[in-house]
């Protein structure tokens, strides 16, 4: 099993709903987020392009954050979700620096934190937060491993880029073009 994430950047209209649902869904400081969006103007003027992104931890195979933490706070579990663990968590910020993704914040009750896929829904057979909420259906969630699930389809049906994959991170985050 691996889970992943495809977000179709021809649908994302950048209305942030995924970031509030996330917020909500797990008591997000305010303030701070797990998710993002970002918006890449690319091209020159008159030809330009506008491509909406929602953005996370990319849940890497690689996972320098992993490697990097001192105390084993930082780890993978099943289906490759990348976790925190707040209780072994001492707050270094060794993880923040090795993210390529800028994916992590420091929480203000001491610890690092990040998105999860919202594994506590996973693990009952739901979906993460953002992706339930998306009013375009821009967000695919599932398992790479199961040819049938949907984040499986399209990408084998579209074309996809993944961010910094020179950085050897393998991650999990597709973004459908």
């Amino acid at each position: 099993m691996r889970y992943a994430m495809a977000i179709d950047t021809k649908k994302c209209v950048g209305c942030n709903d995924c970031v509030v649902a996330c917020q909500i869904e797990n008591k997000v400081p305010e303030g701070f987020c797990r998710d993002w969006v970002v918006e890449a103007v690319s091209g020159t003027y008159p030809n330009l392009e506008l491509e909406y992104r929602s953005e996370r931890c990319h849940h890497c195979a690689n996972a320098p954050c992993v490697r990097c933490c001192p105390t084993g706070s930082s780890h993978i579990v099943e289906g490759g979700i990348v976790l925190v663990d707040h209780d072994k968590c001492i707050g270094c910020g060794a993880c923040i620096a090795s993210c390529p993704y800028d994916a992590r914040y420091p929480h203000p009750d001491g610890y690092v934190d990040k998105c999860t896929f919202c594994i506590h829904k996973v693990r009952k057979g739901e979906q993460p937060a953002c992706v339930s909420v998306c009013p375009t259906n821009c967000l695919y969630f599932g398992d790479l491993d199961d040819p049938n699930s949907e984040v499986s389809k399209k990408i084998k049906e579209r074309k996809y880029k993944r961010l910094k994959t020179e950085a050897g991170t393998d991650p999990q985050l597709y973004f459908l073009i």
